[in-house]
Order: structure tokens, then sequence, then C-alpha cells
């Protein structure tokens, strides 16, 4: 009697990062992390978006989330930051760009 093969599902794609896209993020968590505004990060990964999640104190809710969401490429712009309330801070389909509201003198520590 002949074992029949079993059938191995692939795993369902996910989006992620590409390494040109994590550069321009680490250097703008590096910096958080200088200033004192940030002390840990995680990534996500699902079918429909990649989240880069910025954290104040580790067991909070992220402070900034960095979203690639491919699905509104041709819309609004794949690249989101949203802030701690869930609020949309930047949009657009160029990351540098979007990237760029952590430029903004609201996010400088004041002594």
């Amino acid at each position: 009697m002949a074992e029949t093969p079993h059938k191995i599902t692939p795993p369902e794609p996910r989006i992620a990062f590409h390494k040109t896209e994590m550069q321009p993020i680490l250097d703008v968590y590096g910096r958080l992390v200088m200033s004192g505004q940030a002390r840990d990060y995680a990534i996500g990964m699902h079918k429909d978006h990649a989240i880069f999640a910025i954290f104040r104190r580790h067991a909070e809710n992220p402070t900034w989330r960095i979203e690639k969401q491919p699905h509104l490429a041709n819309m609004q712009g794949q690249y989101v930051v949203y802030g701690q309330a869930g609020q949309v801070l930047r949009r657009g389909r160029d990351l540098s760009q979007v990237l760029r509201v952590f430029d903004r003198s609201r996010f400088r520590i004041v002594e």
C-alpha cells in the first residue's frame, strides 16, 4: 500500500520593508533614541501591510507607527506615519518625504 504524499502548502506571502526602506527608518529611529524620545521598536509583517512601531517605553502602545500599505500605492501613497492616538501624521508615495514628519521642531526636547 503506497502512502499518499502530503500536500505542503506554501506560507501566505507577507508584506515586508525592503532593506532600502529600512535604512531611512532606522536612521529616524536612531535619532529618536539619541534624543531620548524612543527606547524600543517592533516590526510586523502581515499579508496586506508592514509595520515599524516605535515605542517610548517597552510596555506601552507605540508612540509612532510607520506602515507600508502597497494596495494604496496608486491612491494616497503606500507609506503612512501614525501618531499615538492613531491619527495620520503624514502619508505619501515617497518614504523619505513621509519620514520628514520627524524633522519638525515639535519632536525636539525642550530643556
